[in-house]
């Protein structure tokens, strides 16, 4: 069956059946054709045998004589929906054109396959169906107010000769098109227009069917939306061969047209500014040609906002359709008219300052006595501003103390002056604010220094928060129309401008203030002319000469100016050379002295000298330095840093500027040996697991010395890369008593550091890992006993680096391994050859039983 394919010519299934007058469109369409995408098509008529040519898609000649003059004038035409597909349309077809219509497809395939015609059954009927309104012909004209309703009715009868139904919509004309209000479908269903969904479900839309076949459309609660043309729409539908519904015909008439007069709720009066304490009042307006009896529910509302809903705002009073008012004090609501509703509210506040509006709804009795409502209107928002009642008053700034120098004391006072209309219910406070004064044009913003608000709370700025808390500024109001800010202790930071803000303050009916108003006092200036501030410091040498174990003193004297009362505070330093390992930067801190004369070690670390160094104070102005028992190692430039001080704010103390003294130079003239230190390895180069020996030799040049006369500190370092671009880590150190200390390490090797001779120390590593790799170095500290007795440091000695190289021992590596493995195989090997040898013997042995042959001799050839 997948190779039976061919052309398919298809017409709906017949017969179609069409009212005389209206229009018929026959659809054709072909499929599972070859040849090109868009094919032709032929329709032919027959009313008995023979087929009558009406239209082709390609043959202008094709129509016959007798549709000539149809197709001529477009009553019959073809109209092509695609490609596959067109439609015959007959317009205004007649009982004369009920017959076959067949709708044929040039051929266009390879091959003659499938049907190339298609006929379908045109049956024409006489029009039976008639629709009209309930009275007359013409429409009516209906005018209703809001929330009133009305009926419609109209009549749809058909005499059809076949079984049609009937489908019912009442339609509404805004503008130019009709929009469906509620319908009577052909299946006998109910459907409401799109909008209309819900006032269905509320019964406000009914559509009902009564005798002599006519249709009633209810509309209640009606609104402005339902004004306009109505009219009642009617097709005729039929089910065709394929038990689909098909409209035949449809017919309309107008009915009515309705009038809605709107109800509008307006306030009288626009845009209301009334004063403080004053009255507001405020009507209502209800607009309407209601003349029947009717009562109205008015509810006031006010909002911040004019956009605010109902839900956010509000609720002053109300007053229901029983004319019963809500309660108030201050507010009122009154029945002027019929119509006119008003609002009174006596002492207005600022706080009534708005937005004000009405919502009015019309309730009408209904014949069993009860109330209904059919409209509810809300008015446009009225603004109303309440204008507070301002004091009238000046403010005046001026300094009564104003500072001279650095932490003076600054007091500002602000007065209000000029006072009228200020009622007990009328309250000050102050706002500080400081500008800070620049030479050049730049706009400087004003910082707050503190505020207060209406319960006299004083909020604090950022600048003097600190402060306030320390006590240097205070706050106070001295007097009811004066208030005060003092600072303590004046600083440079404090020059500038100030000025402070009176604010006025209203009380109002819920006990609550507001602001009213501000009056901005003039600036007032805080300066003084500065100098800046010198200091001079000059060290003396005490002992122009001196020798190694003696002691070194000297003095600063200082000498400063423009400083009130200053004090001071050294600090002394030593600029040691380069070649010291012990300080690579070059500087030290070695003692100081504050300004309240503490003194304190900075970076003296010499245990042997804890109290080796002295700083006092001989003078206000004079400080001595004395370090006892020098060593060589102490050479360097020595200076004094000094820094002034100058009383602050709370008996703190201010740095004011600093000072650097001229050097003093410590140097030994140099008479004893010379040392020189190397590092030796027989074998730099070694395997994993082995021992590496290390040797840090110390040589001597100049002055031979007896060897109970000379030490040394010996420590070991080794920097883990090749380019010694990383830090050097401590291995082990050996100080010149033969105390040995070793840092922490993560690997399994260990290490010992020994002196060999006198002159020679070594450091073993003991089974080296792949991590002790690379340069390794020692350090040498000299330490020389003079004449005198006494033991001298000499500089540090640093040693070129020696590379140690660790290597993987191959054959020892895979020595274990191959020997385990060799044994593992031949144990192995064996176990399989005694296994085979014991399955051969007992397992697989079989008996085997041969046949007995009888022994017989053959005879000769010549005995046979």
């Amino acid at each position: 069956l997948a190779f039976c394919r061919g052309r398919v010519v298809r017409v709906p299934k017949g017969p179609l059946i069409r009212v005389v007058g209206t229009e018929v469109v026959i659809p054709c369409s072909v499929s599972d054709y070859d040849g090109p995408s868009e094919q032709n098509f032929d329709w032919e008529f027959s009313r008995d045998t023979d087929f009558v040519r009406i239209v082709s898609t390609w043959d202008s000649t094709f129509t016959s004589e007798e549709y000539q003059k149809r197709v001529g004038h477009g009553d019959i035409k073809l109209r092509r929906s695609s490609n596959d597909a067109v439609e015959l349309v007959i317009r205004n077809i007649q009982s004369t054109d009920q017959g076959r219509y067949k709708c044929s497809t040039p051929s266009t395939d390879a091959t003659v396959q499938g049907n190339y015609d298609a006929e379908v059954q045109v049956k024409v009927i006489s029009d039976g169906l008639s629709v009209s309104g309930s009275k007359a012909r013409s429409s009516m004209s209906l005018r209703l107010s809001e929330g009133d309703s009305f009926k419609l009715r109209c009549s749809a009868i058909t005499i059809s000769p076949e079984h049609t139904h009937l489908h019912v919509t009442w339609q509404i004309r805004s503008g130019l098109t009709w929009r469906d209000i509620l319908s009577l479908t052909h299946e006998g269903k109910f459907q409401p227009g799109p909008g209309y969904e819900e006032r269905y479900r509320n019964g406000d839309i009914r559509l009902d069917t009564g005798a002599n076949d006519t249709y009633q459309l209810s509309v209640s609660q009606v609104s402005s939306v339902d004004g306009g043309a109505y009219r009642c729409l009617v097709s005729e539908w039929v089910r065709g061969a394929d038990s689909l519904w098909q409209k035949i015909q449809e017919k309309s008439v107008e009915i009515a047209s309705v009038a809605i007069q709107r109800t509008d709720v307006v306030i009288s009066t626009s845009n209301v500014s009334v004063t403080e304490r004053g009255s507001l009042d405020l009507t209502c307006n209800i607009t309407t040609d209601r003349s029947g009896i009717f009562q109205a529910e008015v509810m006031w509302y006010f909002s911040v906002s004019p956009d605010d809903t109902l839900s956010d705002a509000q609720v002053l009073l109300s007053m229901d359709h029983d004319s019963v008012v809500s309660d108030s004090t201050l507010i009122s609501l009154s029945h002027v008219d019929r119509n006119s509703y008003r609002l009174s509210v006596r002492d207005v506040d600022v706080e009534d300052s708005g937005y004000y509006f009405c919502q009015a709804a019309v309730w009408v009795p209904l014949h069993n006595g009860s109330w209904h409502k059919v409209v509810e209107r809300t008015s446009a928002p009225v603004s109303v501003v309440v204008t507070a009642l301002e004091p009238d008053y000046e403010v005046f700034l001026n300094a009564s103390k104003t500072p001279k120098f650095s932490d003076d004391p600054t007091e500002l006072n602000c007065r209000i002056t000029n006072a009228q209309d200020t009622e007990a219910n009328i309250r000050f406070t102050v706002s500080w604010y400081y500008r800070q004064r620049l030479r050049s044009d730049d706009v400087v913003t004003e910082e707050l220094l503190a505020t207060m608000d209406a319960d006299w709370t004083l909020l604090l700025g950022d600048r003097s928060r600190e402060r306030t808390q320390n006590g240097e500024i205070i706050f106070s109001k001295k007097a009811v129309d004066t208030f005060s800010l003092r600072i303590q202790w004046t600083s440079e930071s404090d020059r500038g401008d100030y000025f402070c803000v009176i604010s006025a303050w209203s009380r109002h009916r819920n006990n609550s203030w507001v602001k009213s108003k501000d009056v901005t006092s003039a600036s007032v200036s805080i300066f003084w002319a500065t100098q800046d501030y010198t200091l001079t410091v000059e060290a003396v040498k005490l002992k122009p000469f001196f020798v190694a174990g003696h002691t070194f003193e000297m003095t600063c004297k200082v000498s400063s100016k423009n400083i009130k009362t200053p004090r001071y505070s050294v600090l002394i330093t030593a600029e040691k050379p380069l070649t010291d390992q012990s300080n690579p930067n070059g500087t030290t801190r070695i003692i100081s002295l504050n300004q309240d004369s503490v003194v304190r070690l900075e970076d003296w670390t010499d245990q042997t000298r804890v109290d080796g160094v002295v700083l006092e104070k001989v003078q206000e102005n004079e400080f001595r330095y004395r370090m006892y028992q020098t060593q060589i190692s102490d050479a360097g430039l020595y200076r004094c840093v000094v820094t002034a001080w100058s009383p602050g704010g709370g008996g703190m103390w201010r740095e004011a500027v600093n000072g650097l003294s001229n050097p003093i130079q410590i140097d030994f003239q140099m008479s004893g040996p010379v040392f020189n230190v190397s590092v030796h390895s027989d074998n730099p180069t070694i395997y994993q697991g082995e021992l590496a020996d290390l040797l840090c030799i110390v040589t001597t040049e100049g002055m031979a010395l007896e060897p109970d006369d000379m030490s040394f500190d010996v420590s070991w370092f080794a920097v883990r890369s090749f380019a010694l671009d990383r830090e050097p880590v401590l291995l082990a150190s050996l100080d010149r008593r033969g105390i040995v200390t070793q840092s922490r390490r993560n690997g399994s090797s260990d290490l010992s550091l020994e002196r060999t001779s006198l002159l020679e120390f070594r450091l073993r590593v003991h089974g080296c890992e792949d991590h002790d790799f690379g340069n390794h170095y020692c350090v040498v500290t000299p330490w020389v006993r003079s004449a005198t007795g006494v033991w001298q440091r000499e500089p540090d000695i640093k040693a070129k680096p020696i590379f140690l190289s660790v290597k993987m021992d191959v054959l020892n590596a895979f020595k274990y391994p191959l020997l385990i493995g060799i044994g593992l195989a031949t144990v192995i090997g064996l176990l399989s050859c005694l296994i085979g040898y014991c399955s051969s013997r007992w397992c697989c042995k079989k008996e085997v039983q041969e046949t007995r042959r009888e022994r017989r001799r053959l005879m000769s050839m010549e005995m046979d």
